[in-house]
Formats: C-alpha cells, structure tokens, sequence
C-alpha cells in the first residue's frame, strides 16, 4: 500500500499515475509535458472558487446550532462578538493561505505546506489523521444533518427513525463521491447552484430579521452583554464553535493546481468569500435574536427552524430543505477539496500509489475520492461522531497554526521565493498566536477529550517510520502492503 516516491509517469488500464515529489507540470508550469500525460486540468474560475469557498463553510451550523457560542459566551453581546472575531479572524487565516497559495503553486492544502516548511514527518501525521478520522467523520456528521432535514417535511408529526436518516444520508453520501468521480465540471456547477441556495436560505432569515429591527423589536438587545457570567475557559470552546462554524475557507488552496490565474484569483475569491460570509453569519444571527430569546435559542434543537416557525408559518416547510442542501454543498466541496490532499501525498509517496491516479478520460482523482466512502460509512453506522470531532478539533486548529507559522518561517528560509500576494507579517503572527493559543487553552479546560484527540494524532509517527521510513520490511509484511 504505502511506498518510496515514484519517478515516472505510467499509464495502467483506465488511469495514468502522476510524477511524485510534487513535480506534476501545471498548465502554466513552463515544463514540457510528456506525450500523452494526463493531468488535473485548470477548471476552477473565480466563481466556481468563490462557490468552493462559501459552499464549504456554510453548512448546517449557522441554521441549526448557534448556541455552542451563547451557551460558553453567557450573553447576547458577547456572543455577537464572538461571531465578528471569529469571521475577521478566519480573514485573516485566509489571507495567509492566500500568499501560501500564490507562491506554492501545488495543490494539497495544509499537507502541502507544512511539507514545503517543515519537511515529510509532520505533512505525514497531518494527512494520516485527515485520511483516517477527521474527514470520513467530518463528512459523516454533516451527512448526518442532510439526512436529518431533508427528512423533516415527511416528519413534520412524529420523531425520525434513526435508520431512516442513516440509510438517506449514506444514499447522499454515495451520490456526492459519484459526482466527484465523474466530473470536475459537473461537481464546481452543482457547488454553484448549491451555493446560491445557501445565500438565498441565509436571506430568508435576514431580510425578516431586518423587517423585525425596523418594527423595533430590540428588547433581546437591551443590556447585550449582561446574563449569565461565562467562565474564561469556556472562551476557547466559543471560539471553537466560532472557528468551526467558519471552517472551510483554506479548501480553494487543496485545488491551486486546478485554478486558473492562481496569482489573481485565489486571492480575490477567498476576500470575497470571507466577507459575504462573516456579514451573513453575523446579520443571520442578528436576525435570530430580533424573534428568539437567549433562553429560546439555548433550548432549541434547530434555531433556523424555530425562527422560521416564529414569523413565516407554513412557509417554514422550506427551511428544512434549504438546510439540507446546505449540508450537501458543503460535503460536495469538502470531498472535492481534500481529495486533491490524498492524491498529492500520494504523489509524495505518503500514501499508497493508487491514489495519485487520474482517470483518463474524466480527468478526476477518482481513487482519492472513492478511498473516503467505506472510512465514511464505517463512521457513519458504528461510531460516536460527535465525541469524535471534539477529540480532533484541536487538531485541525493545532496543524492550521503549524501552517501559518510555516509561512512566516519561509519568509525567513526563503526570502527569494516569488510573492506575488503578501500579507503583513502582524497577521500570520496574530493568527498563528491565536490558534495555538486555543489549542493550549483547550487543553487546560478539557484535558480528557483534546488528551484523547492528541494521542490518536500522534499514531501517525510510528506509522510515518513503519510505513515510509523503514525500508528493511520482512517479504510477508511487504506482500501484506501490497508492495
């Protein structure tokens, strides 16, 4: 399975495997391409990185779950800040893999970087862990939340059975690793559209929130940031929630190779993205606040819904299914983007040779995608998803910082490499600081879940030397690899 880098490039059946090391020649490379070589083609225009970015980070949170943040911040006030911080704070994650993106023209996101900065054994936990927990159960728990909504119409009377929502939920689980074996065009287009109804699910809940505010029903707002005083460790866990709601604006950097014009429009889509995103959520929330109490909002299961229930009456039928396809946009374009992941580290080395195969005729990473669906369902029918995210969260926090400090770092390792967009050095510092700032803090307040989360992430460095390093592997364990 695992193997050294290849350094050719072989047809085989219906697949052609790509250079390792990271050598593939993109588009506008400048390097020869070798007759009949197959390669991920520059697919992805403005709009359709635009769609990726805002498809991904708008999923079920912001309709179902919003009091994570008021139940740890203890006020209406805080909890609007809360919301702002993290959304200027995401900016400027954002911004920082924007510059990553623009002068390391390689696909693969957070591996590439830390791979780029600090060489195979950390790049290797970080895709061991996302390969074998955190996107199978990722994707399995939004999943979850498609399920759940676009059942609720024919449920409107009784409870949901449980195996009801897991059988529709691994339907739409298979249909989204189809499409994205399929198409690369398809896949961006249904993200567009997806898209849009994101945008236009937020809006209903805006435009009736302002139509509130005009009326004057302010009386949630009066003393904001009095009520029930929320610890300082309960600020991390805010952040968190803040932080995760907002997730998903470095998954354009997992596509660089497939973005056209990546100097120009990586960094456009992803400042666009953030700022219809952290308006929304903030005005969405807003919104909530203009009809649901504090005390409302931390009782309910699904604060869209409830808001919808309030003010639009039999119309709130569409909430549900606005919800729903959110959730299928954002497993849409994070199978899309972590994918590319799989593939390069495969093209590394770090991964077994299969995954950097692309199909002949649909130019798609087919086997990186397919790789997710029997992880995904094995999560999806016998694991505790929930506990399982909280024991990973710090980690996705733990290695985004890694990258950022990377960046800072390569400034000093590397201050001839082309730059053609470039942050102030404040602002990697500052995001960096802050997420590993969260990440220790976590550990503090709850040392059992994070504890848990930070040795599963470092099986990955026996493994790095089990699979990779050692090279003297007894025939039947090599045979046993596949190799």
């Amino acid at each position: 399975m695992f193997r050294k880098a290849a350094v050719t490039t072989v047809s085989n059946g219906s697949y052609v495997q790509g250079q390792a090391n990271g050598r593939l020649p993109s588009v506008d490379s400048g390097q020869p391409a070798q007759e009949g070589k197959v390669v991920l083609k520059k697919k992805v225009t403005l709009l359709r990185g635009i769609s990726i970015i805002i498809g991904t980070i708008i999923g079920a949170g912001i309709f179902i779950s919003p009091k994570g943040i008021l139940k740890n911040t203890g006020s209406v006030g805080m909890s609007l800040t809360v919301w702002t911080v993290c959304g200027i704070l995401s900016l400027f994650g954002a911004l920082c893999y924007a510059e990553l993106g623009t002068c390391i023209k390689k696909s693969g996101g957070h591996y590439t970087y830390i791979l780029e900065a600090f060489g195979p054994l950390p790049a290797f936990v970080r895709v061991w862990v996302e390969l074998l927990i955190i996107r199978p159960a990722a994707t399995a728990v939004i999943s979850l939340a498609f399920g759940r909504y676009i059942l609720e119409p024919f449920f409107m009377q009784c409870e949901i059975p449980e195996l009801a929502v897991k059988l529709i939920t691994a339907v739409g689980i298979t249909l989204v690793m189809v499409l994205n074996s399929t198409s690369v065009s398809w896949s961006a287009r249904i993200q567009i559209f997806l898209t849009f109804c994101k945008l236009v699910a937020i809006l209903i809940i805006i435009v009736p929130g302002v139509i509130q505010l005009i009326k004057g029903e302010t009386q949630h707002f009066k003393n904001a940031f009095a009520g029930n005083d929320a610890s300082v460790l309960g600020l991390p866990l805010a952040f968190y929630s803040g932080m995760y709601a907002y997730s998903g604006w470095f998954y354009l950097n997992f596509v660089t190779e497939e973005v056209e014009n990546p100097e120009k429009n990586i960094p456009l889509a992803i400042c666009i993205s953030m700022i219809i995103v952290t308006v929304g959520y903030v005005l969405t929330n807003v919104a909530y606040f203009t009809t649901i109490s504090a005390g409302e909002l931390l009782l309910s299961k699904a604060v869209a819904v409830t808001f919808a229930e309030r003010l639009m009456g039999s119309f709130s039928l569409a909430v549900p299914v606005f919800v729903a396809l959110s959730c299928f946009g954002s497993m849409n374009g994070g199978i899309f983007a972590v994918s590319r992941m799989f593939f390069v580290a495969s093209r590394e080395g770090h991964l077994p040779e299969i995954l950097s195969m692309i199909h002949v005729r649909k130019h798609t990473p087919l086997p990186a995608v397919i790789v997710l669906h029997p992880l995904t369902m094995i999560m999806l029918f016998n694991g505790d998803l929930y506990s399982l995210l909280n024991f990973l969260s710090f980690a996705r926090w733990l290695f985004i910082g890694l990258v950022v400090a990377g960046l800072i770092y390569l400034r000093y390792k590397r201050p001839d490499m082309p730059r053609p967009f470039k942050v102030p050095l404040f602002i990697p510092a500052l995001f960096s600081f802050t997420c590993l700032f969260m990440v220790a803090l976590s550990l503090y307040s709850d040392p059992v879940n994070t504890g848990i989360g930070f040795a599963i992430t470092l099986t990955g460095v026996p493994a790095y030397y089990l699979f990779i390093v050692w090279d003297k592997k007894p025939k039947w364990f090599r045979k046993l690899l596949g190799k």
